[in-house]
């Protein structure tokens, strides 16, 4: 399997003052094409930043990020604009759609700043409604429609360029539990497409629905096993899991990693 994304001893360090803090600290990583990746940590554990990093929204300190073949860490602010805008799709938490244009108008943005999109950005943005089952709802505005129908219309705005991979941020966590079952189902409906996905979350629940579970602690990756071999499959699913809704039908989030088995232990190390 061709690797879509490759990152080589990545490390990223802020400083505050005279202290150095290390938020990714010599991450190696391959991502092949049409695999579902979860990252998972704890608040401070890195995976945020990774995120940034591999959207190209910030800079590693150090270390070779490669995307589709292309060397980013190379790159100028106008190239890596360019990869943003044709070979990453974002999912944000809070959706980040522009309240004053329709559905079909934000599933057109990112075509209008593409180099080959723009003069067919119509067709495509209804089309890539109709395949997230928004074809009825194209003229509605965000304030028309509901969560999932939003977020609906973010993961169509980015799937419209067709790109390399998805990168979802907590793409249920303004959700409540029926509809993120649903959203969950339209992202594997996209993976058996072909589509990579990764996900950022920190609820177990939401997590298990990838093929294969990376963990973060302390800006570097500690354990990186498919669904199957992770303490997750044994966690019961988000849609059998009443037991992790609190009393407004959402979700527990799950910060702590769950502890491993016997066989698993001297993975996690």
């Amino acid at each position: 399997m061709p690797a879509v994304i490759r990152l080589d001893k990545i490390t990223k360090v802020y400083k505050v003052g005279v202290e150095e803090i290390r938020a990714l600290d010599g991450v190696d990583l391959d991502v092949g094409q049409n695999e579902y990746v979860a990252v998972m940590g704890t608040s401070g554990s890195g995976k945020s930043t990774l995120m940034n990093i591999l959207g190209c929204l910030d800079r590693p300190t150090s270390g070779v990020y490669e995307l589709d073949g292309q060397v980013t860490t190379q790159m100028g602010a106008a190239s890596l604009a360019r990869v943003r805008n044709e070979c990453i799709g974002f999912v944000f938490q809070s959706f980040e759609l522009m309240p004053r244009l329709t559905a079909l108008k934000n599933v057109e943005l990112p075509l209008i700043y593409s180099r080959d999109g723009w003069w067919n950005r119509r067709k495509r943005a209804k089309a890539a409604l109709q395949n997230v089952g928004l074809h009825d709802r194209i003229k509605h505005r965000p304030n028309q429609l509901s969560g999932g129908q939003k977020q609906r219309v973010a993961i169509a705005r980015a799937l419209v360029a067709n790109p390399a991979i998805l990168l979802a941020d907590e793409p249920t966590g303004n959700l409540d539990s029926a509809t993120s079952v649903e959203i969950l189902a339209l992202f594997e409906e996209l993976h058996r497409r072909g589509q990579t996905i990764i996900m950022v979350t920190h609820e177990a629940d939401v997590a298990k629905h990838a093929k294969r579970i990376i963990r973060m602690r302390d800006g570097r990756i500690v354990s990186d096993l498919p669904i199957e071999k992770d303490v997750l499959y044994h966690v019961s699913p988000i849609e059998n899991a009443t037991p992790g809704e609190n009393g407004n039908g959402k979700h527990t989030n799950v910060d702590v990693m769950p502890t491993a088995t016997a066989a698993q232990s001297e993975t996690l190390v």
